[in-house]
């Protein structure tokens, strides 16, 4: 495994053949359909090694539990160490972790099916991640995401999620950073301020706030941030959790209404300024070649639409 940086760019590619080896649950124009899923309860020992897990509430077996991922896109091998060749080739091992967090052992059960304690643990299991891989020497970045469906990328169906401890940090996550401190102070608590008095307001409820953000690059698009200025899941309350969690799963909910394919993605910096978030862009359509030949977004349903599809059910998603 390596990981290559364009020519020119702040664009990073980790190359991982292995990947290319990993079963495959999904099919175009089929349901998911597997014989044995490696993430169901009973089925421990065909995962590579466990990292932790917490028990069931009912004090039998596990409720979410966390392990390596069989096939890495990173893993603690070789050096974090970032060098260039002959001015253009810049590249390092793909140094890192890759974690897989199954967040329940119940394969007909998604996220959007969970009650709000059962998404608080899984947020917890993603602050407790966040912590503990980014103490492994080398690491700069741990990204979290969860893939939902085909269209987003999803290889299994058994509702999990993912962590990447990377030795870069991410080029989008930077320019974001420097976004913001062109405005002096946090541009998203003054966003928070009008969005959520607007027609873009999906949820609200006391340290949350959902919105459709004004430039959505995804059909129904939401983002999900505290109200006030927290950095990293790690500082939330319990109380702040479970508004999360709340707010979560009624955007799901929604989703779950139309069958969407999603991602689920936080937003946050580590050791610089960032208000932290969530992304959910589910994924109805299909970037094409003006996407990629200009780095602009076509996108047919307005946020304002969305937003209303989120409070009040209007409107098909599709």
């Amino acid at each position: 495994m390596e990981l290559r940086k364009d020519y020119i760019l702040d664009r990073y590619v980790f190359c991982a053949a292995g990947r290319a080896s990993r079963p495959r649950e999904y099919k175009k124009g089929a349901s998911a359909d597997a014989k044995v899923c490696f993430f169901c309860s009973g089925n421990e020992s065909m995962t590579p090694d466990e990292i932790g897990r917490l028990p069931s509430r009912n004090g039998k077996g596990w409720s979410v539990r966390w392990f390596f991922n069989k096939f890495p896109a990173a893993e603690e091998k070789g050096s974090p160490d970032v060098r260039t060749d002959n001015t253009f080739f810049t590249f390092a091992d793909a140094y890192g972790r890759h974690e897989i967090i199954a967040e329940t052992p119940n394969h007909s059960e998604q996220l959007w099916d969970f009650g709000r304690a059962g998404v608080a643990d899984v947020l917890k299991v993603y602050a407790d991640r966040i912590r503990g891989i980014s103490g492994i020497p080398g690491i700069r970045y741990v990204a979290v995401f969860k893939n939902h469906g085909l269209e987003a990328g999803a290889s299994l169906a058994h509702s999990h999620s993912q962590l990447i401890g990377m030795a870069v940090y991410p080029p989008a996550v930077a320019e974001e950073v420097m976004a913001c401190r062109r405005f002096g102070s946090c541009p998203y608590c003054r966003i928070i301020e009008v969005e959520k008095k607007g027609v873009r307001l999906c949820f609200e409820n006391g340290s949350f706030v959902s919105f459709a953000p004004y430039a959505s690059r995804f059909h129904y698009e939401a983002w999900v941030f505290p109200k006030r200025h927290a950095r990293s899941l790690a500082t939330l309350s319990g109380q702040e959790l479970d508004d999360l969690a709340d707010i979560l799963l009624k955007v799901l909910g929604r989703l779950k209404s139309i069958g969407a394919p999603y991602n689920l993605v936080l937003h946050y910096s580590g050791s610089d300024d960032l208000h932290m978030h969530f992304e959910v862009t589910p994924r109805l359509s299909v970037w094409a070649g003006f996407e990629f030949a200009t780095g602009c977004v076509i996108n047919s349903v307005l946020p304002e639409d969305a937003a209303a599809f989120y409070r009040n059910g209007q409107g098909d998603g599709l």
